[in-house]
């Protein structure tokens, strides 16, 4: 038996969304069939609202819908120093743990050339450009993937004739980890990292 043509179309697109298989878009579509009238409403104005409204800021190519950023236009935090991330996922995660106070640089991805992606298909020329006028250090907070090692190490070689400090974020075990389970190229960099106590 066939689902009536708009919950076909609303699992159709919802299948469509990363991480979400049929079965799952299933349960969303008829959890958004049994809500409110409202419910509904909200969740559609939010999805037009984020395709509307948010937009690159023009300094640190975060996500947002005021430009400059919240952060960038915070006179408070120090604009000598860039945190430089892959998404603007990683920005909340580096709030979230509280302490930075400098700024950021979101590149939108990472280097892989097996897919295509140069560092033209990255915001790296605007890296660049900022790195030229007050900034003293970069951290590049890139994952300790091969496309984020390839991703940090490029930067590092683009910002050095410039005078600018590039340094690269702590790998190794994780606190409340067991070093029974950590990977050897997790163990080697805990060890190559360490610093006195």
């Amino acid at each position: 038996m066939a689902y009536a043509g708009p919950i076909a179309r609303l699992i159709q697109q919802l299948s469509r969304l990363p991480g979400i298989g049929e079965k799952t878009a299933a349960r969303l579509a008829f959890h958004i069939l049994r809500s409110s009238p409202e419910d509904a409403a909200a969740l559609a104005a939010a999805i037009a609202d984020v395709k509307q409204k948010i937009r690159f800021c023009s300094v640190c190519c975060d996500l947002t819908d005021r430009d400059p950023c919240a952060i960038c236009a915070d006179a408070r935090r120090d604009a000598s120093l860039i945190c430089v991330v892959a998404q603007p996922q990683d920005v909340i995660a580096i709030e979230r743990a509280g302490g930075y106070r400098g700024r950021y640089h979101v590149l939108h991805g990472t280097l892989s050339p097996l897919d295509g992606i140069g560092p033209d298909d990255l915001r790296i020329s605007e890296l660049i450009k900022r790195c030229a006028s007050d900034v003293q250090e970069i951290i590049l907070a890139t994952s300790p993937s091969v496309e984020g090692e390839a991703t940090a190490v490029y930067i590092a070689k683009m910002v050095r004739p410039l005078g600018v400090r590039a340094t690269r974020i702590a790998t190794g075990v994780p606190i409340g980890g067991e070093l029974e389970y950590a990977d050897q190229v997790t163990l080697s960099r805990a060890i190559d990292n360490r610093h006195d106590i």
